[in-house]
């Protein structure tokens, strides 16, 4: 490679002067020039002679750095940054440092402190960006769960015999003068009562209306649990009735 006129001036000051501080930007040069190893021996020869000149270590941190000798490029460039640790080349370089050994979280954390030094810099910002979506990629979405309603907070199981016209057991009233039960006042009607019946033997549906019917007219089951055995019996013959309606809706005749 030919080398430039600025860096054969340049290089006829050092050699006539080897304790010129024309060194730091011959180291530059060639640097920038590619010739990355006579940068570093420029470099390291000078810093003998100014060893606080800074620009001229963050030079040779840059030039090992491009010959993967990142360890002693890490140790040039933490030397800058310990006596100038807002020094944004030296912050920059060492974030590559790190990206280049795959330390992606410790590069993220330079790149975005030398970010911050440089402000409104495009590269810093995508690299930054870019680092991020590997390092700390976004969360998924979370998906709505629409909660399925329970049977117990469509119905009130309570009340349920009484909605559906179901028989309860009579609460006793006294008769003031004789202090006697009085008589239980006559059951309304129930739901299926209520449904004019018909007499359609071929019908499904007429049938278990009629079942239906014929079973209210039996008398309460006795004993303990009789009021949760009468309830489940009545459930049950509901779900019975209701699986009827859906299945023959269709077959039934027209009123």
């Amino acid at each position: 490679m030919t080398d430039s006129p600025r860096i054969l001036e340049l290089r006829r000051r050092v050699q006539a002067d080897p304790a010129s501080i024309a060194f730091a930007q011959l180291a530059e040069e060639c640097r920038r020039a590619e010739s990355f190893d006579e940068a570093v021996g420029i470099a390291r020869a000078g810093l003998q002679y100014h060893p606080d000149y800074l620009s001229a270590r963050v030079t040779l941190g840059r030039a090992l750095i491009e010959l993967e000798r990142l360890d002693e490029a890490e140790s040039e460039l933490r030397l800058v940054l310990k006596s100038a640790p807002d020094n944004l080349a030296a912050n920059r370089a060492l974030a590559e440092v790190f990206q280049r050994r795959g330390q992606l979280p410790e590069a993220l954390a330079q790149y975005r402190k030398a970010l911050d030094l440089a402000k409104f810099d495009p590269d810093l910002a995508q690299q930054v960006t870019r680092i991020e979506s590997v390092v700390e990629p976004p969360p998924p979405p979370v998906e709505s769960v629409v909660p399925q309603p329970r049977v117990e907070d469509l119905f009130d199981f309570d009340t349920l015999p009484e909605q559906l016209g179901g028989r309860t057991q009579p609460q006793l009233k006294f008769d003031a003068g004789t202090h006697m039960p009085a008589a239980p006042a006559a059951p309304a009607p129930s739901a299926i009562e209520s449904v004019t019946l018909r007499e359609d033997d071929a019908d499904p549906f007429s049938v278990l209306e009629r079942q239906l019917r014929e079973s209210e007219s039996e008398p309460m089951p006795a004993g303990p649990n009789a009021d949760e055995r009468a309830e489940q019996q009545m459930l049950a013959e509901l779900e019975e009735w209701l699986g009827a309606i859906s299945i023959h809706r269709d077959q039934r005749p027209n009123a």
